[in-house]
């Protein structure tokens, strides 16, 4: 996983105003904390920070005065209708140090022939893994899965470094039979209708 460096600005202004001032300036307000420091307010590069946090759990290397941090989001708050950046909460993460993140499940695959559908019981699993080499994602193969069939956490191949936090037995992926719909009420009258 690449590191994304994005420069930094310490914040001294403070409230609604402030920050809606800081998002017409093209710039995102953010706090970054962690490791037993005192948060540090600061602004960040609207447009490169919305493209680095398009990959899941991104590392940020963070210019912060001509001092280097990494951090990572750890909640994001986007405008309900927009969809733009409101604010960001960054942890400080060190080299080597392990931190759990949630990561996405992805399927791939068919399953058997039959209208089976896979079920995702779970989105994303807990893992702990070095902070400068967190997994974007794991994928599980379903291909030939009949219906019944599950996919327990313990069943999914981690990469390397990465180790389990989500319950070990929790169903990720299930596939479900096909339901058949029944006829409607008014075709089975009908339908007896004109037997009789």
């Amino acid at each position: 996983m690449s590191e994304v460096k994005l420069a930094a600005a310490v914040r001294t202004e403070f409230g609604k105003g402030a920050a809606r001032a800081i998002r017409r300036a093209s710039q995102v307000p953010a706090v970054v904390y962690g490791h037993g420091s005192e948060p540090a307010h600061i602004t960040l590069p609207a447009h490169e920070l919305g493209m680095a946090l398009r990959t899941p759990n991104v590392l940020l290397s963070l210019d912060i005065d001509g001092k280097n941090e990494l951090a990572l989001p750890k909640a994001v708050q986007r405008d309900a209708i927009k969809g733009f950046l409101i604010h960001v909460d960054l942890l400080l993460v060190k080299r080597g140090e392990k931190v759990t993140v949630e990561i996405p499940v992805q399927a791939e695959g068919d399953l058997a022939a039959g209208g089976n559908l896979l079920e995702h019981v779970l989105g994303t699993l807990s893992v702990e893994a070095e902070a400068t080499h967190l997994p974007e994602a794991v994928t599980v193969s379903v291909e030939g899965l009949e219906a019944g069939a599950s996919i327990l956490a313990k069943d999914i191949v981690l990469p390397a470094g990465a180790s389990l936090v989500t319950d070990a037995d929790a169903v990720v992926l299930q596939v479900l039979a096909a339901q058949a719909e029944e006829p409607a009420a008014e075709e089975t009258e009908a339908a007896e209708g004109a037997e009789g």
